[in-house]
Order: structure tokens, then sequence, then C-alpha cells
């Protein structure tokens, strides 16, 4: 099998068969590494935030938070084979996930549940907007495939943004 032109440099050993152009190839996988890295950093920073959580709805906010960052590692191996099947190559390291991240790390030594709440909310989501515009990208190159998956992924998305959102009113019913 020879090599396709847009298969981001893969070698022929790594070229899968598909009817997808190359730009389209190229298009599709750029926009699934980059959820690929947001999707890593926010898992990483869901932990961070599990791992580093106190005060009196420590337990609900532990619980909710590592299942949370389950549901978003789950996501990283289907996006990761994606670009695969496609035809493309995906993340390779820590480094090449930093430079694809969008998805700013919290690296405070104290953050304040609330914030912790407010914080995650935000970061799903921009990720869910990021995943519309995925979408997008899917859908004017006519992979349905992908569009599918980011479909589900959407609302996945949407919901930990709603459980979010209404543990943060709790947690600071003044809004702030």
């Amino acid at each position: 099998m020879t090599k396709s032109k847009g298969t981001q440099n893969a070698p022929s050993a790594l070229d899968t068969p598909t009817d997808l152009s190359a730009n389209a190839i190229g298009d599709i996988s750029g926009v699934l590494n980059a959820l690929l890295a947001d999707s890593f950093a926010l898992y990483l920073k869901t932990k961070n935030f599990h791992w580093h959580m106190g005060g009196p709805h420590f337990r609900d906010y532990h619980l909710m938070f590592d299942e949370q960052a389950d549901a978003i590692f789950a996501t990283t191996d289907e996006l990761a084979e994606r670009v695969r099947k496609i035809g493309g190559t995906t993340v390779r390291s820590i480094g090449h996930i930093a430079k694809l991240q969008t998805i700013k790390d919290n690296d405070e030594k104290f953050v304040d549940p609330a914030d912790m709440l407010r914080e995650l909310m935000l970061d799903n989501k921009a990720v869910a907007a990021a995943m519309r515009k995925a979408h997008k990208v899917c859908d004017d190159h006519e992979d349905a495939g992908t569009a599918g998956l980011l479909e589900n992924f959407i609302d996945a998305t949407e919901r930990r943004t709603w459980f979010l959102f209404e543990a943060a009113r709790e947690a600071d019913p003044s809004g702030h």
C-alpha cells in the first residue's frame, strides 16, 4: 500500500485505506488531535481537583470529579482511533499535547471548591464548543462516522457542564 497524500506523513505501514480526500484527512485529523489534547488536559485537571478537593461537600464533589474524569478519559481512545481509522496520525507525547491544548492547566496550591466547579464547567463548555466546530469540519467533508462520534461526546460534555453548573450554584448561590 502506498502512502496517501494528507496522512500527516504517516509511513506506509501506518497508512489506512479511506475514501476521504487528503484534505479531509488532514482537516479532520487536525481538529480531532486538538480535541484529544484538550481531553487529556481536562482529564488531568479534573483528576487534580478530585485529588485536592476538600470542604463540606467533599464526598459529593470528589465522586463527581472522579466519574467525570473517567468519562473524559474514555473519549481519548475513541478520538485517537478515529484519527487512525481515517488515515491520520495522532498525538504521541505530553509535549505534543501541550502544543495543541487550549484548556489551561491549574497548578495552584489551593483552589476553592466553588472555583474548581466553575473552572471545570467553563472548560467543559469550551470543549463542547470545540466539538461543534469539529463536527462542522466533518460535515464539510461528509465524514458521518466522526460526526456521529462527536454527537455522542457533545451530549456527554453538555451533561458534565450541566452537573458542574448546578453544583457551582449550590456551592455559591450568589453566583460569584
